[in-house]
C-alpha cells in the first residue's frame, strides 16, 4: 500500500479525526467544519486506477488541511468484481466502495490517535447512495456504526459517538439534505473556499465509455487482469477481434506515447513506417491471422489513402520484422469498437 503525505501545521484539538476527502467540495467543506469546532482533522484520499488525488491535494493546499493519500488499488479491484450491493448506472459500486473507504479509515484509528471517521455524505444528495438506509449501510458494513460522522447532515442523524461523548456538540452540525448544492456553496463562501472542482467526473467509473470497456476486460480475461490493462482502458480506440484478442488504436502522439509505457512481455506493437500512423498495441499477443488485422488497422487509422498498402513494423520484445496493412474504410470497424 503506497502512502503520500503532505504536511500542514494542524489546528490543536483536544480529538483527533479521519476525515474521507475526494477533493470535493462536500467533503472539504466536512472537514473544514470540523476544523472549526476544535477537531484536528486528517484528511484521507484513497486512490486506485479509477480515482486520483489531484483535486484533493489541490484543495488541501488551499484550505491548509493535513493530507494522506493511500492507494487500495488491489483491495478495490477484488471488491469491484463482485460488490455486495451492487453497481450504480455503469460499473459504479458506489455503497461497496464507501465501505471500503470508510473500513480502510477505521483501521487507521488506532495508528493514527484519532477518536472518529467522518465524510461529506449529505442525506439524499445521490438517491441510491445516500439514502438513509444505504447510509446506514455504510455504518454497519464498515465496522464503525457510531464512530463514523456525516457532519453535513448530521443534526438530521442519529447521534453519533463524537457527540454522546461530547467531543463535539450535535447543535454545531448542520442539517444540509437533498440535491441541490447551494446549500455547500453558501457555506463555501463563508469559509472561504476560493476554489473547488465540479461535482462531476471524479470517477471514471461513471463514465459510460470507461465502463463498457472494463466490463469487456473482466468478462474476457477473468482474474488475470494487469495494472497496465486497466491504464489502457483510458487511451485510444479499443477493439475486440477475437474472444481473446483486443487491440488499441492510439488517437494521438499523447495516447502513443503512453500506450508504449503500458506494454507487457507477451505484447505486440505495430507502427506505421513510411507515414504518420497511431501506435496499435495487443497486450496479450497476435496469431498471424489477425496480425494481418491489426495491421490493416494500423494502415486504416494512418495518413494513407484509401486501398493504400504501407509497411508496418511490428515489435515483440526486442525483436522486430516488417508486414503490410492496407488502408480501408474505418466505418467498417465500428462493429468491433468497445
Amino acid at each position: 500500500m503506497e502512502i503520500k503525505t503532505t504536511h500542514h501545521t494542524p489546528n490543536a484539538g483536544r480529538i483527533k479525526a479521519i476525515g474521507l476527502t475526494s477533493g470535493g467540495l462536500d467533503s472539504t467543506l466536512a472537514a473544514l467544519v470540523m476544523r472549526r469546532l476544535g477537531i484536528e482533522v486528517l484528511q484521507v484520499c484513497f486512490t486506485t486506477p479509477f480515482f486520483s488525488d489531484e483535486n484533493a491535494r489541490r484543495v488541501a493546499e488551499q484550505a491548509g488541511l493535513s493530507l494522506e493519500s493511500i492507494d487500495i488499488s488491489d483491495v478495490h479491484l477484488r471488491m469491484l468484481r463482485s460488490p455486495k450491493y451492487g453497481y450504480g448506472r455503469y460499473m459504479n459500486p458506489c455503497i461497496d466502495c464507501h465501505i471500503l473507504m470508510v473500513r480502510s479509515a477505521g483501521e487507521m484509528l488506532a495508528e493514527k490517535k484519532a477518536g472518529f471517521v467522518f465524510t461529506g455524505e449529505v442525506l439524499g444528495q445521490r438517491p441510491m447512495s445516500q439514502n438513509r438506509q444505504s447510509l446506514a449501510a455504510v455504518s454497519r458494513e464498515s465496522g464503525l456504526n457510531d464512530l463514523l460522522l456525516r457532519p453535513l447532515s448530521g443534526r438530521l442523524l442519529d447521534p453519533t459517538a463524537a457527540e454522546l461523548k461530547g467531543w463535539i456538540d450535535r447543535e454545531q452540525l448542520l442539517d444540509f439534505q437533498g440535491r441541490s448544492r447551494k446549500p455547500q456553496m453558501r457555506l463555501a463562501e463563508d469559509l472561504n473556499l476560493k476554489w473547488y472542482p465540479t461535482p462531476a467526473g471524479g470517477c471514471l467509473l461513471t463514465q459510460e465509455v470507461f465502463a463498457r470497456r472494463l466490463k469487456d476486460l473482466f468478462d474476457f480475461q477473468g482474474e488475470d487482469v494487469e495494472r497496465s490493462e486497466i491504464e489502457l482502458l483510458k487511451l485510444g480506440r479499443h477493439l475486440r477481434l477475437s474472444n481473446g484478442v483486443k487491440v488499441v488504436v492510439g488517437r494521438n502522439k499523447s495516447d502513443n506515447d503512453r500506450m508504449s509505457d503500458l506494454t507487457l512481455p507477451q505484447s505486440v506493437v505495430l507502427r506505421t513506417v513510411d507515414v504518420p500512423g497511431p501506435l496499435v498495441l495487443a497486450s496479450r499477443g497476435l496469431d498471424e491471422e489477425l496480425l494481418g488485422k491489426a495491421a490493416d488497422l494500423c494502415a486504416t487509422y494512418s495518413d494513407a489513402n484509401c486501398a493504400q498498402t504501407i509497411r508496418v513494423e511490428v515489435r515483440i520484445g526486442s525483436s522486430t520484422r516488417l508486414t503490410q496493412g492496407t488502408r480501408g474504410e474505418r466505418d467498417s470497424y465500428g462493429k468491433l469498437l468497445i
